[in-house]
């Protein structure tokens, strides 16, 4: 006799029979064959370049590993997070898909690491649009210029080197000259609407520290912090400087003025080269390898405005110039690709002018475009005088400079006082963009009618 409930059994074992197709029937791992430092070797298995995977180790928990190079069967991996538990023949596993992260407006006001993931007391980031790390590449042509003045907050940066919105710009120094007290006055006197704040391989300590001391609490509610330490594995270093600039990227194609500002772009470079170096590749200029001056222009170029009309990306990177010197590889290179570089001065700092801005060595590439023509003529002035001063000043406590030889040198003896006092800026004061314009217009128009 026939069950009045066998139809409905039949339908759900015919269901569980056709989702057994769906089952797969083995994954394919490989096995752990060598640790060397940071790099691991795994073999048995078929991996990609720059494919995730995971690591066993010996308490049953997986370590995220990243795809590096590959030798022949062997491949090379450079795990996330610091090491421990690994041992030999731990299984492998090959992950599906590209780095990925969930982004939206419930990332205002966070600090997380290179993850994603929160490093505040906040709620899990959960939600929103996933995103993959690696953008579609920007067509040159459809890049709309850099034709409108960003106010930085900074009188020396806002009248003598005028940042654009969707320019990009470098502060080089060597340490301790003042690059991060300048990088908070520019976080909290800029006008923008999203934040994007990078410290990446910075102290730990730092980042606290630049949360409570540059953020005020109307930034912090628009501000993004990223932070990977220097204790941070490299890769770690790595994922956190593209997510800075994935997340930059995402409120850019919004509609939304973006400001990212990374410290710094040097560390970055020095944790390509510890992968490059671990992988084998010799050094080519002070210990850099070739592939690290390959990765810096794809780096810089996300930074800037796309072809949406609305929306820009401003970016600002410190710059470490190893014992001050200028012509360091990186800040080299950094100094070619980017829109412009403003330099610290060691010896500035020492006579506690500050900021320590070298307004000579420095310079804007999109500030013509940006600005007036009459703006740019006192500018190019400002810097002639300036110029002048710094050619007699030896000679003045020695009496080697007897005036009424030459109108110009005097003139600039004369006003370096307000030259000097205009460059002076403390850090708790902001000057915006039309004060700045001002200030520097009086400063000549003085001098002018003082003749």
């Amino acid at each position: 006799m026939t069950s009045p409930t066998s139809p409905l059994l039949n339908e759900r074992l015919n269901d569980a029979i056709a989702s057994l197709d769906l089952i797969p029937v083995a994954r394919v791992t490989g096995r752990l064959v060598k640790v060397n430092g940071l790099m691991l070797q795994a073999v048995g298995c078929r991996f990609k370049l720059e494919q995730r995977c995971l690591v066993e180790t010996d308490e049953g928990d997986m370590i995220e590993a990243q795809v590096v190079g590959f030798d022949h069967t062997i491949a090379y991996l450079m795990p996330v997070r610091r090491l421990g538990g690994l041992f030999a023949g731990a299984k492998v596993v090959p992950l599906d898909g590209d780095s990925s992260v969930n982004l939206g407006s419930h990332w205002l006001g966070r600090v997380v690491n290179g993850l994603g993931e929160a490093l505040d007391d906040g709620v899990p980031l959960k939600g929103g649009d996933r995103v993959s790390l690696e953008p579609k590449p920007i067509n040159p042509l459809k890049r709309r210029p850099v034709d409108t003045p960003l106010d930085v907050g900074v009188r020396a940066i806002n009248g003598l080197l005028t940042v654009g919105k969707g320019q990009r710009i470098g502060l080089m120094a060597g340490s301790g000259v003042g690059k991060s007290v300048l990088m908070g006055m520019i976080t909290q006197n800029t006008e923008a609407d999203v934040i994007v704040v990078g410290l990446i391989g910075e102290r730990g300590r730092e980042v606290r520290e630049f949360i409570e001391r540059n953020l005020t609490p109307e930034a912090r509610k628009k501000a993004i912090i990223i932070a990977a330490p220097a204790d941070e594995s490299p890769l770690m270093r790595l994922r956190a400087t593209l997510l800075c600039h994935r997340v930059a990227e995402y409120f850019r194609d919004k509609g939304q003025d973006v400001l990212l500002l990374m410290d710094s772009l040097t560390r970055y470079a020095m944790a390509q080269r510890e992968i490059a170096l671990a992988l084998g590749e010799p050094p080519a200029s002070r210990g850099y390898p070739p592939s690290v001056f390959s990765v810096l222009p794809q780096l810089l170029e996300r930074a800037g405005n796309s072809e949406h009309p609305e929306g820009s990306l401003t970016a600002i990177y410190t710059v470490l110039a190893e014992g001050d010197d200028q012509q360091d590889p990186v800040v080299d290179s950094a100094r070619a690709i980017l829109d412009g570089h403003v330099v610290l001065s060691r010896q500035l700092a020492e006579q506690g002018h500050y900021p320590a801005i070298d307004i000579n060595a420095s310079i804007s590439r999109c500030m013509s475009g940006c600005t007036p023509e009459v703006h740019g003529t006192i500018a190019n002035q400002f810097r002639q005088l300036y110029s002048n001063y710094l050619q007699v000043k030896e000679l003045l406590p020695l009496g080697g400079y007897q005036p009424g030889q030459d109108p110009e040198l005097d003139q600039a003896v004369a006003m370096h006082p307000q030259l000097k006092g205009y460059l002076l800026q403390s850090a708790g004061e902001s000057v915006d963009f039309p004060t700045s314009l001002t200030e520097l217009a009086h400063l000549f128009q003085g001098q002018t009618h003082g003749q």
